[in-house]
């Protein structure tokens, strides 16, 4: 599905609307032949984690947005689930709350970038203070507006600095939501997941869309480039991560370090 996922990538410079994206799309893949690939695909992870590793020059960040109920915390189970824990960080960005309160909103993300030989997740991140924030006007337009620019220059210098980031809007429909929603009070193992104010969300569905699009638009760089995830179908969703993560990671071109000592050298008595 090579052609499909240069349809998912946000083309640079480009006012992108959303409306035009189905979220149930598969561009043309079936839940069929969708298995194998994957599978195919997380070995190949696997492999190119321990060569980045190995190489301990470079990371690689990978940012998860979505809508509540959009697949963030199931993507990550299914796509990284034969990643070594020892090279792969998940951060989960809530509230801030005590000490991260007391910075600026970049203090706490920069603490969470992934050191050089490991991959680092972001579930939500630095680009809720352009999206929560917004949307219910927790600071006034002239602070959160400047946050664009603020993100950009912050991206560029972890880009210049060995990080390669990739960031995925997991894209589901507003009945989909209502769908996974009704699920999570149906099933008492599910029950947990979900709260009153994901239903006081929903109001302002119109305006995270908007939002959204703004963030697609405005933060778009080859250094650190948009994808958009037809996210209703979790198999596809899944497939489509794991494809472009693969394709990252091989353009990072890496390389097994050089020994520290001469191998051939050495001898065991």
């Amino acid at each position: 599905m090579n052609h499909a996922i240069d349809e998912l990538k946000v083309p640079l410079d480009k006012e992108i609307k959303l409306r035009d994206v189905d979220p149930a799309g598969t561009h043309g893949v079936t839940r069929e032949n969708a298995a194998d690939p994957l599978m195919k695909h997380l070995k190949r992870l696997s492999v190119l984690q321990y060569l980045l590793y190995a190489e301990g020059r470079r990371s690689l960040l990978v940012v998860l947005q979505g809508i509540d109920a959009a697949g963030k915390d199931g993507t990550i189970r299914r796509v990284m689930s034969g990643l070594n824990p020892q090279g792969v960080g998940v951060t989960a960005f809530k509230v801030p709350e005590g000490e991260e309160k007391r910075h600026d909103y970049l203090w706490r993300i920069h603490k969470a970038v992934p050191e050089h030989g490991q991959i680092g997740i972001f579930n939500r991140s630095h680009y809720e203070d352009v999206l929560v924030v917004r949307v219910h006007d927790l600071v006034p337009k002239s602070v959160w507006s400047e946050r664009y620019r603020q993100i950009n220059h912050f991206e560029n210098m972890l880009s210049e600095n060995g990080a390669t980031i990739v960031k995925f809007f997991l894209y589901i429909s507003k009945e989909e939501q209502a769908q996974r929603f009704r699920k999570r009070l149906e099933d008492k193992r599910k029950n947990w997941k979900f709260s009153p104010d994901d239903l006081k969300e929903r109001e302002y569905w119109d305006s995270y869309i908007e939002a959204y699009e703004d963030v697609l638009r405005k933060c778009n760089h080859d250094y650190a480039p948009w994808y958009v995830i037809p996210a209703n179908h979790k198999w596809f969703r899944n497939l489509a991560v794991a494809q472009i993560l693969v394709e990252t990671l091989e353009g990072m071109k890496l390389q097994y370090s050089k020994p520290s000592a001469d191998v051939s050298q050495i001898r065991f008595e």
